[in-house]
């Protein structure tokens, strides 16, 4: 089934751990199809032990990824809720035209 749009989003985020610095937490990646391989199993005691089978596969596409700013956060009793962002100064003509609408 194809996809309705064309852009990405991020599901979910892995907890956050404080003590570490800021980084990157996710990535955005696009499933761009299936196929299959033939893979040798190694399990011992199995009836497959030493032979080929087929499985099924994904295939993800990672595009190169621009960071063009950082959101704050803070956390109320209903949740996480956006304090402020911060928007690189650096940004290409592409990026421009992506985000900001004339």
């Amino acid at each position: 089934k194809r996809t309705r749009h064309t852009f990405g989003k991020i599901k979910s985020f892995p907890k956050d751990d404080q003590s570490k610095p800021p980084h990157l937490t996710a990535f955005m990646t696009y499933k761009a199809g299936m196929t299959h391989i033939v893979r040798d199993v190694d399990r011992p005691g199995s009836k497959l032990h030493k032979k080929e089978v087929a499985e099924a596969v994904s295939v993800f596409e990672s595009p190169p990824m621009v960071v063009v700013g950082f959101v704050g956060y803070v956390e109320t009793p209903r949740g996480l809720r956006a304090l402020t962002s911060v928007w690189a100064g650096h940004l290409s003509e592409e990026c421009k035209r992506r985000f900001y609408k004339t």
